[in-house]
């Protein structure tokens, strides 16, 4: 008799990705995916997806995804929210969105308390475009708009998302977490079923970002880039729990 030991999620199309070999959107995608089925929200989910290399995702998501601009989606979905708060609303941001052209709407959104989820992607590095430095690249990394590393005398240290908003009352849950190995993924999942959760529980903002590579734009093969994920970029961005309001409140 046969037995099944795996099955892919049912929110997630039989799409073939686009992705580079080694990113690791494909493995987030399924990640949420997974929740969503288990939290059993799949009819009432609707994700925002902005510019950036996951602004197909609507190719993989098996439930409504709205476009937005260019690092409007935590405006986007606020919007979907209050005109329709029983519904389910997430946005898929990279580094790129999230902490630069759409700091004001990731800031704002958060100090609200918004009752939304935000799943942050921070692979340090401008994917879709072509690889120039982002807010989050760190002091030292090459790319396409430093080429001679990133000069912090010059082009300012990396933001750091969760720390900043950690700050802030309004948010409820803030977490960072990475998809470097196994033990990581299974605490990424974790970390995202918790943020729905919240939302589904009427807790307010949630944040969860997520340390990821980009083989292509950092001129590496996949496992050289899980390698600079693991050596650089978890030692200046830190993985653990920033703000658990349910955590301070018991």
């Amino acid at each position: 008799m046969s037995k099944i030991i795996y099955k892919k999620p049912e929110c997630l199309t039989d799409a073939t990705f686009h992705y580079c070999p080694g990113c690791s959107h494909g493995i987030v995608h399924k990640l949420i995916c997974e929740v969503i089925d288990e939290l059993g929200i799949q009819g009432e989910t609707i994700a925002v997806e902005p510019v950036g290399c996951a602004v197909t995702a609507h190719d993989y998501f098996d439930f409504d995804v709205v476009q937005s601009a260019h690092g409007r989606a935590p405006a986007v979905a606020t919007g979907i929210k209050r005109a329709l708060p029983e519904r389910i609303v997430f946005t898929y941001q990279g580094d790129g969105d999230l902490a630069s052209i759409g700091t004001a709407e990731t800031v704002h959104s958060a100090t609200r308390g918004e009752n939304i989820t935000v799943i942050f992607i921070n692979n340090t590095i401008y994917g879709m475009t072509g690889g120039q430095m982002a807010p989050t690249s760190l002091p030292g990394q090459v790319t396409q708009t430093s080429p001679y590393g990133r000069d912090t005398s010059t082009q300012g240290y990396p933001v750091r998302i969760c720390e900043m908003l950690a700050t802030l009352d309004g948010p409820s849950y803030i977490s960072r977490v990475a998809t470097d190995s196994v033990p990581h993924i299974k605490e990424a999942k974790k970390a995202i079923k918790k943020a729905f959760e919240n939302q589904i529980n009427g807790k307010g903002f949630s944040i969860v970002e997520i340390l990821s590579t980009c083989p292509t734009n950092w001129g590496m093969s996949p496992l050289e880039a899980m390698q600079r994920l693991r050596d650089e970029m978890i030692p200046y961005y830190p993985l653990g729990v920033f703000k658990d309001v349910e955590e301070v409140n018991k």
